[in-house]
């Protein structure tokens, strides 16, 4: 492991990821925090926003006061469509720097599809082919080439995980899968309330996006390597009144000779050297709470009452493993640190 320390610029640092991010940076042993930017509330600090920050750190400022000759990683949690503008003005004129992306600005790579998906068009379409799209446990070996590393979405990175490793081997039917997703109320950002008109917001479950939700198309992308054909499945998501965590359900249909407790045994087999998957006993019933404020990934598979039909169990913590954490998962990887460095 190198001795020298890296320097970060944290931009888009007050969001709920941003503060994330800076709160378990603060306990990186190899990371300096250079600049903390927004583009509002200049000038304050950012303890003002999350009382767990003791860290003395620099206070927040403006993208156009960053020395970048001076950083090594930007982490950029910013609204879909802004961090490809910024990537855009610097990624050339300083080749020293590397970023890591939390927002859908370099996940989908079809750009017809991107277009339909946010409603713009991407600024920085010569700089797709030199980003990668990174669940830490399935990238990879050569994360380290990329500059631009396209952190993925909460969602996605709660059903990927699980049904990766299946798909890979063939063991289930690829044509009809259920997936129900449920999440806390801070995966929709700081401005909920103006992207839900739902009553009782805090208080009530809510279920949204049935014709179709913006995470479908990553999904489709990243499952279609695996396979020769797209793999069909609905989405169904839902906002829980608590403030982080996701339960993911799959339900799924097993292939000819394939049983439930063959399947457990491939995803220990497959994340049997990623410790911050956890596979538990067949049949176990799974929540979010355990996983709450840590970067594990805990997966259950349960037996249905209907024969060749299982439904897999998923949960996460949409901030960390969903967002921030597995961010600086992706940045120890790039550097070549302990996986879990800063994440224990």
């Amino acid at each position: 492991m190198s001795i020298k320390k890296i320097n970060i610029a944290i931009i888009g640092a007050t969001g709920y990821t941003g503060l994330d991010l800076i709160y378990l940076l603060c306990k990186h042993p190899k990371v300096k925090i250079q600049c903390l930017c927004a583009t509002k509330n200049l000038g304050k600090n950012i303890s003002f926003f999350d009382k767990r920050i003791k860290k003395k750190l620099p206070k927040i400022s403006s993208t156009k006061k960053i020395d970048w000759k001076k950083i090594d990683l930007a982490f950029l949690s910013l609204p879909n469509g802004e961090a490809q503008k910024l990537i855009k003005k610097i990624y050339y004129k300083y080749s020293n720097i590397k970023f890591i992306d939390l927002s859908g600005d370099f996940r989908v790579t079809d750009l017809k599809k991107y277009k339909s998906n946010y409603n713009i068009d991407h600024k920085a379409k010569e700089l797709i082919k030199h980003s990668i799209y990174s669940i830490s446990e399935l990238v990879k070996k050569d994360i380290g080439k990329f500059r631009i590393i396209a952190n993925p979405g909460c969602y996605p990175t709660s059903i990927q995980i699980p049904l990766i490793p299946l798909i890979k081997k063939k063991l289930i039917k690829m044509n009809n899968l259920v997936i129900d997703s449920k999440s806390g109320y801070s995966g929709a950002g700081k401005n909920l309330k103006s992207k839900f008109s739902h009553k009782n917001i805090f208080n009530s479950i809510h279920a949204y996006g049935a014709q179709g939700h913006r995470h479908i198309v990553e999904i489709e992308q990243e499952l279609k390597k695996y396979t020769k054909s797209n793999v069909k499945f609905t989405f169904n998501p839902h906002l829980l009144p608590t403030f982080r965590g996701i339960l993911t359900c799959m339900y799924l249909e097993l292939n000819k000779r394939i049983s439930s407790v063959k399947i457990r045994n491939e995803l220990i087999r497959f994340y049997k050297k990623h410790k911050f998957i956890k596979i538990l006993k067949l049949n176990s019933n799974l929540g979010s709470g355990n996983v709450l404020n840590t970067n594990n990934c805990e997966i259950s598979v349960c037996n249905t009452r209907i024969k060749k039909k299982i439904v897999i169990f998923s949960a996460i913590d949409n901030l960390v493993k969903g967002a921030s954490g597995q961010a600086i998962q992706n940045m120890n990887l790039i550097y070549n640190y302990p996986e879990s460095l800063g994440l224990k």
